[in-house]
């Protein structure tokens, strides 16, 4: 199966309370298309200013491949930069939020996998 980018279906929405909407394109558009490994695999974009509020994980885990731009992670309470390159890691019982701190929009890949 190919599905070009044009095809990606894009969903916009405030995510766990975070300010302004996240972009989302999904590469991944359901839970069967992860054959029942995990929930969510995006592409996607905060705008400068937004974020992503703070949430906890239950039974999965959660991983952000940063692409462009700069922001702040917080992890489980420690807060660091992240810029392209980075990966952070949730892991099942951990915390985490993010914020766009720059002037550009901050982009990332995130994958959503089960425990």
């Amino acid at each position: 199966m190919i599905r070009k980018k044009e095809d990606q279906k894009i969903e916009f929405r405030c995510i766990r309370g975070g300010n302004g909407e996240t972009e989302q394109h999904l590469i991944i558009e359901s839970v069967e298309e992860l054959v029942g490994k995990g929930r969510l695999f995006n592409h996607m974009i905060l705008a400068p200013g937004n974020s992503i509020g703070e949430h906890k994980h239950e039974g999965d885990n959660e991983f952000f491949y940063f692409i462009a731009g700069t922001g702040t992670y917080n992890d489980n309470g420690t807060i660091v930069e992240v810029k392209p390159g980075d990966t952070t890691i949730c892991y099942d019982g951990q915390f985490h939020s993010l914020v766009n701190t720059g002037d550009v929009p901050l982009e990332f890949i995130a994958l959503i996998l089960y425990s």
